[in-house]
């Protein structure tokens, strides 16, 4: 009684996003049995001594509680990947390591992350689904000390996204040791960005020098008018 009444006092001041963030990770371990319903909610207040309406006010629908979730893993991938730590990494590995520290961060919760994934493929939450999955890309491209504000800002995000959810694809029926399989294709797909990334520098390098010379020919057509 005494510890219950303690957890109460704790949360009696708490801000709803606050309440959010304490909730989410209870959530999610109920929702792998019971569904990303309002009786996880209810559950993991009863587990924290918050009051349950106010619970479920600070997370009034299923895709608010994923939303929740997701963010509290994001917050977890940057725990244990400080700037410190991808600032010794080349930009390859630290795309990898947050891919990877993100998903070990989902990893004791698959069920419910598989519950999650159909909540959000349903029609009615895909351009919600879509902001979520943006926001935890663009995150990672900024941990990795990405600072584009061109269409690079866009195509690497897009980029990642894709390879981001295909990996998590894979990551859901992997049963192999330390999830080796879901490694190995993560790191493929990882080649494959850089590669990209490769080829639209030189791309873009090449079309820049290009507009370079045939502005200089234009001038020198108006410096020296052929006769």
């Amino acid at each position: 009684m005494k510890e219950a009444a303690m957890a109460t006092a704790a949360f009696e001041d708490a801000t709803l996003d606050e309440l959010r963030a304490a909730l989410a990770p209870v959530v999610a371990a109920n929702a792998a049995f019971d569904g990303w319903a309002p009786a996880a909610v209810t559950m993991a207040a009863e587990q924290l001594g918050i009051d349950p309406d106010v619970a479920r006010a600070a997370m009034p629908s299923p895709v608010d509680m994923i939303d929740a979730w997701f963010s509290h893993i994001d917050r977890v991938m940057m725990e244990r990947l400080p700037a410190d730590a991808l600032a010794a990494m080349k930009i390859r590995q630290r795309i990898t390591a947050l891919v990877e520290a993100r998903l070990a961060a989902v990893a004791p919760q698959r069920e419910a992350l598989r519950r999650a994934l159909a909540i959000l493929a349903m029609p009615q939450n895909l351009a919600r689904a879509t902001r979520l999955g943006w926001r935890t890309v663009d995150l990672m491209w900024r941990l990795a000390g990405d600072t584009a504000t061109d269409y690079n800002h866009y195509t690497k995000r897009a980029t990642l996204g894709a390879v981001y959810g295909t990996t998590v694809t894979v990551f859901l029926d992997d049963e192999s040791e330390g999830w080796a399989d879901t490694r190995a294709f993560l790191s493929r797909r990882i080649d494959n960005i850089m590669q990209f990334e490769k080829a639209k520098a030189q791309w873009v390098g090449r079309a820049s020098s290009e507009r370079r010379l045939s502005l200089s020919r234009f001038i020198g057509r108006l410096r020296y008018p052929a006769v």
